[in-house]
């Protein structure tokens, strides 16, 4: 293994951190679908697969560095979504929890002077940023319109495309 035991079973935690998030960002989806706000239910669609990837992206780097990959169980998602705005505070709070996450494994990777994982990691850094980024941005928007408007969320979002 061309990894230490530590930072591969970090790893592994992390790839079912992100099919978990995949499968809330599915949940909340399906919310918005169920609530007919298209363009909300696509965004969070879209989150689900780009979570999927980053998955995919851990599952890659693990065999490629000849760790052996040991998905951890993935919790249920939580099906209670209630409003807009409580989803984008789900969404903002997983995202700074994988932040740490991927910070956590950044400091293991120094720490080992493992440069390859560095250097794989520091692209999950950078990501991170976009993410948080985005949910914060997207919870102000929601709390500007409030619940009651969320046709004009739809509208800004069908402009940012």
């Amino acid at each position: 293994m061309q990894i230490s035991k530590a930072l591969a079973d970090l790893m592994n935690a992390q790839v079912g951190n992100e099919l978990g998030a995949s499968n809330q960002y599915v949940q909340i989806a399906s919310y918005f679908d169920g609530e007919s706000l298209s363009k909300l239910a696509k965004f969070f669609y879209a989150q689900a697969e780009e979570e999927r990837e980053h998955a995919m992206k851990f599952v890659h780097y693990l065999m490629d560095v000849s760790a052996q990959l040991s998905i951890a169980s993935i919790p249920a998602t939580k099906a209670d979504i209630g409003s807009a705005e409580m989803a984008f505070e789900m969404s903002l709070a997983w995202e700074q929890d994988v932040t740490g996450q991927i910070n956590a494994m950044m400091d293991l990777a120094i720490q080992e002077k493992d440069y390859a994982s560095q250097a794989f990691l520091q692209w999950f850094v950078t990501e991170q940023v976009e993410e948080v980024s985005t949910m914060e941005r997207m919870l102000e928007v929601v709390r500007k319109a409030g619940e009651k408007n969320l046709l004009m969320i739809e509208a800004y979002l069908t402009h940012s495309e």
